[in-house]
């Protein structure tokens, strides 16, 4: 009995979201053992944390053995397993290796897994995470044409650091980066990949700790290939991305289209059916003489040959192990339901970051995205609250569900995305405005009703802080018109 004493707090996972969650437990309790759970020998910490402005933050994303973690908070026990089941009634968690904890209070921190278009083709690969670029790496340097599917952050990035080696890609949207930019943002950055050299990229600071030598141990355990922490804005950095081709850049996307079916060479011969060459004009639709590993036949009826596909489509929560026996609400996107104070719908457990969807009625310009900054806000705010319930106090929701804010880097460029910068949930009811130097800024603001309610800022424009106040409180700037954006007009001085 000794061995089963309950734990006041037990988290899983060690991504940002349920290390956040460990060290803010840790810190408001220095007296109890905080459990931490997770499969990976390595924690994702967060490290140079910036307060930029009130709701935007910047910070690096480090993999660290968790032994560091627990030098840094001595109450902090790291369990390296997986769960296996959750017995939410007991209170109890199952772990791989066969043992069992008690918890009080527990969140679910376990993250998402990525999107795959199909499952267990050798020839398709998920990117995510740190592991899975490496092994993209690998297979990249005998490359000389891929296939990318998927119109997220990670295939911007990706395409636009993949030198010498032909690139299809293929976005089910009319233009590039949807998830982050309307057409205009993507417009603005497209000369950047067709540029036959690039400027050297800004160095990164962040140091790196990767798991050398325990590739093999790791793979015992056949889940470990799945999971893995989400990639970072500078994940690609170090990677060398180059295929065998000695030409920089060939990018040819494909619009409004999906993957609809996927055949290996023998398949693929038997179908008697043409792929194309790779496109060098616009309309350039000729017949492919090489024979290729795997085939892609694309919506539009168009078949093209490659050495493999990434698959960068997105995520789904990775709720697999804890749904078993237990009553979770689920959202739409698969994630587990939390209310406004990260609770799920079981007593006891909450859950955070990826794993997790809003389902509170959330302020007109915030939207959850599963992002590494949502993932440390909503792990802080996790603890916060789980220590309030456990102290009996009251919590007020964090100031970072206020708005949605957002910085990250394109293709060299600062990039923050503000509110409903693409107009999520706007319907038509909405109005934008632009300001557009070629290469060197993007400014988009979406107003509705005289009131601003979003806004992308590509490039150095300084204008993030005076947009963050402008959507939070809700001025009226119709007076202003037109002249909100003109750069003659220094917009600070109206609004201090």
């Amino acid at each position: 009995p000794g061995a089963m004493a309950v734990r006041r707090f037990a988290v899983v996972g060690g991504g940002i979201a349920g290390v956040t969650c460990a060290e803010q437990l840790a810190a408001e309790f220095p007296s109890e053992d905080i459990f931490l759970v997770t499969a990976s020998p390595v924690i994702k910490a967060v490290t140079n944390f910036k307060q930029v402005s009130k709701t935007l933050e910047e910070f690096d994303v480090e993999e660290q053995p968790s032994s560091l973690l627990e030098k840094r908070y001595p109450n902090i026990r790291v369990i390296q397993s997986g769960v296996k089941q959750l017995k939410s009634d007991e209170h109890k968690i199952y772990t791989e290796d066969g043992k069992e904890y008690i918890y009080e209070k527990l969140c679910l921190c376990a993250g998402a897994k990525p999107k795959l278009i199909v499952e267990g083709n050798p020839y398709v690969l998920g990117i995510r995470d740190t592991d899975s670029a490496q092994a993209f790496q690998k297979n990249l340097a005998q490359a000389e044409r891929i296939v990318v599917v998927g119109n997220g952050g990670i295939a911007l990035e990706l395409v636009y650091e993949i030198q010498g080696c032909e690139v299809i890609w293929a976005i089910k949207d009319k233009a590039i980066g949807n998830t982050f930019f309307d057409a205009g943002a993507a417009e603005f950055l497209l000369p950047k990949l067709t540029a036959e050299s690039q400027e050297t990229p800004i160095k990164c600071k962040r140091t790196k700790y990767t798991l050398e030598g325990s590739e093999e141990k790791g793979r015992a355990t056949g889940a470990s290939d799945k999971l893995g922490s989400a990639l970072g804005p500078d994940w690609h950095e170090g990677l060398h991305l180059k295929g065998t081709k000695e030409f920089s850049h060939k990018v040819h996307i494909e619009i409004l289209c999906e993957v609809k079916k996927i055949y290996l060479q023998q398949e693929f011969i038997q179908l008697q059916r043409t792929s194309l060459t790779f496109p060098k004009g616009e309309k350039n639709l000729e017949a492919d003489e090489v024979l290729w590993p795997v085939y892609v036949e694309l919506t539009n009826g168009k078949i093209y040959g490659c050495n493999f596909i990434v698959s960068a489509t997105g995520v789904v929560p990775n709720v697999e192990p804890f749904l078993d026996g237990n009553n979770f609400a689920v959202g739409e996107d698969g994630g587990l339901k939390v209310d406004k104070h990260m609770h799920t719908s079981l007593p006891d457990v909450y859950a955070a970051g990826d794993i997790c969807t809003a389902a509170w009625e959330p302020s007109p310009v915030w939207h959850q995205m599963r992002l590494w900054t949502q993932a440390r806000q909503m792990g802080w705010y996790a603890a916060k609250c789980m220590a309030a319930d456990a102290l009996g106090q009251s919590i007020d929701m964090d100031f970072s569900f206020e708005l949605f804010a957002h910085i990250t880097k394109f293709f060299n460029y600062k990039v923050v995305v503000l509110g409903k910068y693409n107009a999520q949930g706007l319907g038509s009811d909405h109005e934008l405005m632009l300001r557009c130097t070629r290469g060197h800024e993007y400014v988009k603001v979406v107003m509705q009703n005289g009131r601003m309610m979003g806004a992308v800022l590509i490039g150095e424009t300084d204008l993030e802080e005076t947009f963050e106040n402008l959507i939070l409180n809700q001025m009226d700037l119709s007076a202003y018109g037109e002249d909100l954006l003109n750069p003659d007009i220094d917009i600070e001085d109206y609004f201090d």
